[in-house]
């Protein structure tokens, strides 16, 4: 791992677009578009500080909002940008800063930090406002974009780890889960709006619930310690997503095997413990689900990661039948560095990570 404790870099955001196959940062004076795949820089464009880079797929719509650096780019200014044409083709204000934006092929989300609006992305009519308890943490949110299965999770409560479910699709509320004591710190939803992964400000146990039942399916504990979960992200699935990717202020990036969860929740409940023990006691008290990548990231540094690909090397994708899997997990660290992982478990569970390759994203970012 090459040396991210530099201070003088610093990157404002970063996203990955829906499918992971792209990725944007944004430093103090411009904005950059990846291809996740081969690290080629797509586009770029000196415009000044940006908090809120999101792209839709591998199209030409970018959706912008400034970091305030600039009289321009306003916090509370919503850019709908094409790249192709380097112009705006709308621009949205509102009256508090915008906290986060997210997109899919139909619907545009803007969250504020007490209110989130919906929009109907082609016509940019606004189709329905959701107030929502204060949000202030870079407007904590997760959003599935799946047209069958799009939904958007919020925090539900300041006081306890509540969040609330919205089918944005048809444009209601769908359930609140009570998935911690502690108030939220990291959300995540599978592609495909199946589940929905929860971390509190403890950081100790990651929780992954079944959106369309509300119920809790598995608990992970991912350390004794307190840490600050940065970033949860499912790999790509149609069902059940086999891994789930933490990131945390430890510098460790955690995956967590939903696979192996589910054949050993099979085994286990067939056996005598199996019928003594709750499946959400035992599953959290269990470290073989659990493989972790130590010192990723310096110590303290934010870092985002994503699964971008999981391959089943062996066996069938039966859940009774342990398989071997192989995944590719790109990582950015907001010293400046992207990073990609081949992570892989063998039917004994062992896991191996391998670097396959990692670069300076500043050698292109304006200083």
């Amino acid at each position: 791992m090459a040396n991210q404790s530099s201070p003088s870099s610093s990157i404002y955001c970063a996203s990955f677009n829906q499918d992971n196959s792209g990725f944007a940062i944004s430093s103090r004076d411009s904005f950059k578009i990846f291809d996740s795949t081969t690290g080629r820089l797509c586009y770029e464009r000196a415009a000044g500080a940006f908090v809120i880079v999101e792209m839709l797929y591998s199209s030409d719509l970018l959706a912008l909002v400034g970091a305030g650096e600039q009289a321009s780019l306003s916090p509370r200014r919503l850019c709908l940008f094409n790249t192709t044409k380097g112009s705006p083709l709308k621009e949205l204000n509102f009256l508090t800063s915008i906290l986060a934006v997210r997109m899919n092929k139909k619907r545009l989300v803007v969250v504020l930090v007490e209110k989130t609006f919906v929009y109907d992305l082609n016509t940019l009519v606004m189709l329905d406002t959701i107030d929502t308890v204060p949000n202030p943490k870079a407007g904590l949110c997760a959003f599935s974009p799946s047209l069958e299965g799009c939904f958007l999770a919020v925090p539900a409560s300041t006081t306890k780890g509540a969040v609330l479910v919205y089918n944005v699709m048809d444009l209601q509320s769908h359930s609140e889960i009570d998935a911690h004591r502690s108030p939220l710190a990291a959300i995540a939803l599978s592609s495909n709006g199946m589940y929905i992964a929860t971390a509190s400000e403890q950081g100790t146990l990651i929780r992954v619930h079944l959106v369309s039942e509300s119920t809790k399916s598995y608990s992970f504990r991912r350390g004794t310690y307190p840490s600050t979960i940065y970033s949860l992200s499912f790999g790509p699935s149609t069902q059940l997503p086999d891994i789930l990717i933490a990131t945390s202020s430890s510098g460790s990036v955690h995956a967590f095997s939903l696979m192996l969860a589910i054949n050993q929740r099979s085994k286990r409940s067939t056996s005598f413990l199996g019928s003594v023990l709750p499946d959400s006691v035992s599953d959290a008290l269990d470290p073989a689900h659990h493989h972790v990548l130590q010192n990723a990231v310096s110590s303290g540094i934010r870092s985002y990661a994503v699964v971008r690909k999981v391959d089943k090397l062996e066996g069938t994708s039966s859940p009774s039948q342990f398989t071997s899997i192989r995944a590719t997990v790109s990582v950015i660290t907001y010293s400046g560095y992207f990073q990609e992982y081949t992570m892989s478990i063998n039917s004994k569970n062992e896991s191996l990570w391998t670097l396959e390759r990692e670069f300076n994203l500043y050698p292109v970012i304006s200083s």
